[in-house]
């Protein structure tokens, strides 16, 4: 009895050590990957004061598997589905007119998310473009990454007018897309990016002088328009041995007359307050709430936390992202704009909630704020 289970355990030893092989062989091959910093920058990054011993750091101590591990997590992902972490069908979207987008003025705010975190901030009379993740598989094995809900967008990259600035809150599959970049790269003018992010875009032929890395803290003065990176409290990485190996960061907005945040991806922190005093009021906080889990309570948000960061940001009206496109986590699809809305509704915290690809324009009436997800 004891030679079968030795068998046995050194085929199963056998087939772990090869897929791990496959999976390091792979990672190297696939430009999904994208790019290394130089050592040269990772000695710069030193300066930063959130850059030690080859890693990225938080403001606070943060955990990221707050209970249970990353295989319990997975084997729950894979093989205990909830039956609403999707919907039924494909999600109501209003198809963009590119055209609309060349009609504004420079004091016309007007944003239109596309569903996940990627929106287009209309400001200053400049195209912003915030995480773009528009395509509808994600990630170099998209037989295993979630899928979208929608088989299409409301608009193409290729639609999409021409771009003053992309900004991107950190390296993950589902906020730096590779493919979008592909198309993008011609279109925008600049890409806005955290400390080490600068060397996917460089991978995927991007033009050196159109990527800028910044720090939390670092501003770029457009015509008109002052962008800033700012702190998140989060984790990167793309492959199996580059985790924290570039940083991440929340973006703030600031026009002659208005103020937009964008926090990315994260875990509530101290960094919201913190934003609010030097920053604040901000006219519209564009806040992470989705894919929260009990599991990494400290990397993402629960929706009431989302409120919570809204305030603290002093936001006049918030509007919830990273939902509505992919299920990355256990809970209905719908749930955390449901918790979210009940939540502001007690905060009284204005709170709008779009159609995908329905612009909203501040100051022009009523935000659109009906429970189109019921």
């Amino acid at each position: 009895m004891r030679k079968p289970l030795r068998v046995i355990g050194r085929l199963a030893a056998s087939i772990v050590v090869l897929l791990l092989l496959a999976g390091v062989a792979f990672a190297n091959l696939s430009p999904e990957l994208g790019g290394k910093p130089t050592k040269a920058q990772k000695q710069a990054y030193a300066k930063s004061g959130h850059y030690h011993d080859g890693e990225f750091r938080n403001l606070v101590p943060t955990t990221m598997m707050t209970g249970g591990s990353t295989f319990s997590v997975l084997w729950k992902f894979l093989f205990s589905k909830n039956p609403e972490a999707t919907p039924a069908a494909a999600l109501p979207t209003r198809p963009l007119d590119s055209l609309s987008i060349t009609r504004k003025t420079a004091e016309m705010v007007r944003v239109t998310w596309f569903g996940h975190s990627a929106s287009l901030v209309e400001i200053a009379g400049k195209n912003i473009l915030l995480d773009p993740m528009l395509s509808v598989k994600m990630g170099p094995l998209s037989w295993v990454t979630p899928k979208r809900y929608n088989p299409q967008l409301a608009i193409t990259a290729e639609e999409l007018p021409a771009i003053d600035a992309v900004l991107i809150s950190h390296d993950h599959y589902d906020h730096l897309d590779y493919q979008t970049i592909l198309r993008l790269k011609d279109k925008a003018a600049n890409f806005y990016v955290p400390l080490g992010v600068g060397a996917h875009l460089l991978a995927w032929g991007v033009a050196p002088q159109k990527v800028h890395e910044l720090d939390w803290h670092d501003s770029i003065q457009l015509p008109g328009l002052t962008i800033i990176s700012t702190p998140a409290r989060h984790f990167s990485g793309r492959g199996l041995t580059n985790r924290n190996s570039t940083s991440w960061s929340s973006w703030v907005l600031k026009s002659a007359t208005k103020r937009v945040f964008y926090s990315g991806d994260g875990g509530y922190g101290p960094h919201f307050q913190a934003i609010g005093r030097q920053h604040g009021p901000f006219d519209l906080a564009l806040m992470e709430c989705g894919q929260y889990d009990a599991q990494w309570a400290q990397i993402h948000m629960l929706p009431e936390q989302s409120v919570q960061a809204a305030l603290d940001v002093r936001a006049r009206v918030m509007q919830p992202v990273h939902w509505g496109a992919f299920t990355e986590a256990h809970h209905a699809w719908n749930e955390p704009v449901r918790r979210a809305t009940a939540e502001a509704a007690r905060r009284q915290l204005p709170i709008t909630t779009p159609e995908l690809g329905q612009p909203i324009t501040l100051g022009a009436g009523p935000l659109p704020a009906t429970a189109w997800w019921q």
